[in-house]
């Protein structure tokens, strides 16, 4: 299991991902059990090659994979990336389409294949695992296909993968390339042939699978299915498609199967990109039954209705209820039933806002305690810290808001402003204190639990110039959610003019 999250994924439009953020999802996939982490495409920027070298010290277990176009400078970045990691790997690409080769690289058949070996060759005096990809594999005729395998065989490359670059293949179509390879190609058993699908047609579930019937040894994919357009294929759908129906495609993945639930929820919040509730396997209705027949079928026996229990991928249901009279002991108990072990200047901190929350709720579920833990007690350096809000509003009215901001922990600044709606009175309040000029780019609610004194979730995304950033709150009131997540943008816009050099979003395999 080959996963792309931090690499392809992070190509989601709106999604950019810091260095320290990268490498808890790199640690949580390593606890997922995956077998190679594509970390990201360190010639892409200094960001991106710090972000890369980060990951690759950290994982210990796995294979810490750096992305590569076919030229010696990217090589060269990828191997200074990749200082440190116990079993790195390099990813080369080049494109093999006829419609690549004519409109974006203007070369023949014969200058790719010459560009490609030349650089496997040379990976190859300082790389020992080297995966080579021909970008657009899908929409590439069958026989230079099987040319460029060849190729890369000979030049030295211990991976071959087959990427259906813009998800045009149906699973007979994908299916047969493998078949035609592993029967054509001199050489085939010596190397490992990977299967890297797009979902722009909504299949890309389904062909991976297909290359599985037809021998493929790795797949590659995302968390959730993030990544370029409408996404990659989702790893936690074929690794229980392939443990739910062993009968069917006779292969097995590493992963800890019981980590799914959790690593996607990780994903999910340091993305800001929501798992549907209708998603496969990890969204919010994948273990929920409301029809009746459903209901009493399930009563009777759940694999009426029920072809995976939540427990397989760590989700559980406790009837430990916490409220405002619970103590420390309890709530700590409560975490290390969920899967949380914090320190004890973390646990206070969690305790606080637990606290703080059973004040106004009457009763206090897993979900209430997972969306407080996932909300950063500490995240970037808080050069503002919100402190009072107070918002006053009538429909005949221009409402207004006063905000306090605590600056650097010690001045408190406090000041009015109007706006045209609650949340814009707060936020002109904000700019005012803060004196940063920001646009608001995008604006979401969504609560992540149940019930009319539910959590509200707020993601902002802000801007200023070329900078962007995007922040997350959590409240009871979505007016305090509101203005939590917007200083919490505020805090790492802060931060990223600090480190410039994040890089622009580049169209990849």
């Amino acid at each position: 299991m080959f996963d792309t999250t931090l690499r392809d994924g992070e190509q989601s439009p709106g999604v950019n991902l810091n260095t320290k953020e990268k490498v808890e999802i790199a640690l949580q996939l390593e606890k997922l059990g995956i077998d190679r982490i594509e970390a990201g495409f360190p010639a892409a920027s200094p960001g991106d090659l710090q972000s890369v070298n980060a990951v690759a010290k950290a994982i210990k277990n796995a294979t810490v994979i750096g992305l590569s176009r076919s030229r010696v400078q990217d090589i060269d970045a990828a191997r200074e990336a990749l200082k440190g990691a116990e079993d790195p790997c390099l990813h080369l690409f080049l494109a093999t389409s006829p419609i690549h080769r004519k409109y974006k690289l203007r070369m023949e058949k014969e200058q790719v294949l010459e560009t490609a070996e030349r650089a496997i060759r040379y990976a190859k005096q300082y790389f020992d695992k080297i995966e080579f990809s021909p970008e657009d594999a899908g929409r590439t005729e069958l026989d230079f296909l099987c040319q460029v395998t060849e190729m890369a065989i000979r030049a030295g490359a211990t991976v071959v993968n087959i990427p259906d670059t813009v998800g045009y293949m149906t699973p007979l179509e994908f299916g047969n390339i493998f078949k035609t390879l592993r029967e054509k190609v001199p050489g085939i058993e010596r190397i490992q042939l990977s299967a890297h699908c797009h979902d722009d047609l909504g299949m890309a579930t389904a062909n991976a699978l297909a290359a599985v019937l037809n021998g493929a040894d790795q797949i590659e994919g995302t968390i959730n299915g993030i990544g370029e357009r409408a996404g990659n294929t989702a790893l936690e759908e074929v690794a229980m498609a392939l443990e739910t129906r062993s009968d069917v495609f006779q292969a097995k993945t590493t992963l800890n199967l019981k980590e799914i639930a959790r690593t996607s929820r990780l994903v999910s919040k340091l993305t800001g990109m929501a798992v549907p509730g209708n998603k496969a396997i990890v969204g919010a209705n994948a273990f929920a039954h409301e029809s009746g027949i459903h209901q009493d079928g399930m009563l009777k026996e759940k694999t009426t209705y029920e072809i995976i229990s939540p427990e397989t991928i760590g989700l559980k249901e406790s009837k430990l209820v916490l409220g405002k009279h619970s103590g420390r002991h309890a709530f700590r108990e409560k975490l290390i039933d969920l899967g949380y072990d914090l320190g004890e200047e973390a646990l206070n901190a969690a305790f606080a806002k637990f606290k703080d929350l059973a004040d106004r709720k009457k009763d206090v579920s897993d979900e209430d305690i997972r969306a407080l833990l996932e909300e950063k007690i500490v995240d970037t350096p808080e050069v503002y810290a919100l402190d009072t809000i107070e918002v006053r509003y009538g429909n005949r009215s221009t409402p207004s808001a006063t905000v306090g901001i605590r600056v650097e922990g010690d001045k408190l600044l406090q000041g009015t402003a109007e706006g045209n709606g609650s949340v814009d009175a707060i936020y002109n309040a904000i700019d005012a204190l803060t004196g940063e000029t920001v646009e608001l780019e995008d604006y979401s609610i969504k609560s992540v639990t149940h019930g009319k004194d539910a959590l509200g979730e707020v993601h902002v995304a802000l801007r200023q110039d070329e900078v962007s950033a995007k922040g997350r709150g959590v409240s009871t009131d979505i007016l305090e959610a509101s203005a939590r997540a917007y200083v919490d943008a505020l805090n790492r816009l802060i931060e990223k003019r600090k480190t410039p050099g994040r890089r622009d979003k580049m169209s990849l395999i």
